[in-house]
């Protein structure tokens, strides 16, 4: 199956359908009339499908099994086509394309199944997904110019060259993917008065200012307490779904000091300084908050 593991989980929510086609109109009359020797139909393929969609895992083997927590199975009869509108929600980190295409052919083959016997050309047809919500197509954002950002290695030993940097790289690599133009790299040296420096000056230019490194708790870590005092605006939120996604994946992450806020419109965030705690960091809240700029834009008075 595909790895999902870096991802949030968001509202998901797919509906698709499916036609059912009868070759005479005393099939629907049976259908609506409740008169099919095998029971109800509408009801009957309603429970196969609400069956199928929670198991559609053990049918299609790249699915994930997912938690279904709402579906619906709605009936539009129009002449001797059934149309099948089939629902599906979940909070999850994947979609539920599938599961809605798997529930509404389940409830199109279980009419197949009970009608059979009355009716020897029924058809199956249009099984498709008519939308879908949630994950990240659903939290686009769009701006008239890129995002500029400025990257930020605060770390004696790579400073020094006895190390080489790995963090900032993936940090930079990760704003690319997202469209965000890393105007500035550079490795400085854990020191506060440098750290500070760089913010208020990069700051001005830059609508995202991102330091990895110095968020730990050695005396020699002092990241959060160059930028503390410089922040306008301290965003909680961010500090604490990163936080509580590397909390997931790694017990040591209840150990970081990550920390996020704004200086002007610009976003500041100060990042671990490991090369999983950077990248896992950057999943956890990118591309959603890149949102701020918007709020940012609307504070200001700017057009980024």
């Amino acid at each position: 199956m595909v790895d999902i593991t870096h991802k949030i989980s968001t509202l998901r929510k797919a509906t698709a359908t499916a036609i059912v086609k009868v070759s005479k109109q005393e099939t629907i009359d049976a259908v609506e009339n409740n008169l099919v020797p095998k029971g109800n139909v509408l009801e009957m393929a309603k429970t196969a499908g609400l069956f199928a969609v929670k198991n559609t895992h053990l049918s299609i083997p790249d699915c994930h099994p997912i938690p279904i927590e709402f579906t619906s199975v709605e009936y539009k009869i129009e002449g001797l086509e059934i149309q099948i509108i089939f629902t599906v929600k979940t909070v999850y980190k994947t979609g539920v394309e599938v599961e809605a295409m798997h529930g509404a052919s389940i409830v199109a083959l279980t009419m197949y199944d009970m009608l059979k016997p009355i009716d020897k050309e029924i058809e199956i047809s249009t099984i498709k997904l008519i939308e879908k919500e949630g994950g990240k197509s659903s939290f686009k954002n769009k701006f008239s110019n890129a995002i500029k950002a400025a990257v930020f290695v605060c770390s004696d030993s790579i400073f020094a060259g006895d190390k080489e940097d790995r963090s900032g790289k993936v940090i930079v690599e990760k704003l690319n993917s997202y469209g965000v133009e890393t105007l500035h790299y550079e490795i400085i040296p854990d020191e506060l008065e440098i750290i500070q420096e760089r913010t208020k000056r990069f700051a001005k230019e830059h609508q995202l200012v991102i330091f990895t490194g110095g968020t730990g708790l050695s005396p020699r870590d002092v990241t959060p307490e160059a930028l503390l005092p410089i922040l306008e605006s301290r965003i909680p939120g961010i500090e604490e779904a990163i936080r509580d996604y590397g909390q997931q994946r790694m017990p040591y992450a209840m150990l970081s000091r990550s920390v996020a806020g704004t200086v002007g419109k610009s976003l500041v965030l100060a990042l671990p300084g490991s090369t999983n705690g950077a990248r896992e960091s950057m999943d956890a809240v990118f591309p959603h908050v890149m949102h701020v700029f918007h709020v940012l834009k609307g504070k200001n008075h700017d057009s980024l």
